[in-house]
C-alpha cells in the first residue's frame, strides 16, 4: 500500500486498512475521491461517501480499474485517470477474481512476490 501511496504523491490525504474480511485499503485523495482495493475484486474508485478503520468505505460512482488484483504501484495513477475518463479496462461491474474464503489459492503467495518486487 505505501508504494501505491507513494505513486500517488500529493493526491494522497490519508489511507487505512479496512475492519474485516475481505481485506481492503482505501485511500483518501484530495478531490474528494477514494481508491480502494480489496481482494477480491481489485481497485475501484469513486466518489467518498463514508468510511473508516471500522466501517467499509462507501463510493458513488464507482469504477473498478481493471487490470487483476494486484496492479504495480506505478499502473495505478494512469488507471485511475483511464476510469474517470470511462477508458481502458475500466467498468462499473464489479469483477470477481477470488473469493477471501479461498485459503489455499495461492493469493497470499503472490502478496509475497508482490512485496519482493519492491
Amino acid at each position: 500500500m505505501s508504494r501505491v501511496v507513494e505513486a500517488l504523491r500529493s493526491e494522497v490525504v490519508g489511507w487505512w486498512e479496512g475492519p474485516y474480511d475481505p481485506r481492503t485499503i482505501t485511500v483518501l485523495l484530495i478531490d474528494g475521491d477514494a481508491l480502494v482495493w480489496d481482494e477480491e475484486s481489485g481497485w475501484r474508485c469513486g466518489r467518498y461517501v463514508i468510511g473508516d478503520r471500522e466501517h467499509c468505505t462507501i463510493l458513488t460512482d464507482t469504477r473498478y480499474l481493471g487490470g487483476g488484483l494486484l496492479l504495480t504501484p506505478e499502473r495505478v495513477p494512469d488507471a485511475i485517470a483511464d476510469a474517470r475518463a470511462g477508458l481502458g479496462n475500466s467498468t462499473a461491474w464489479r469483477p470477481c477474481y477470488r473469493s477471501y474464503r479461498h485459503y489455499r489459492d495461492g493469493f497470499d503467495r503472490a502478496l509475497n512476490g508482490y512485496l519482493a518486487y519492491a
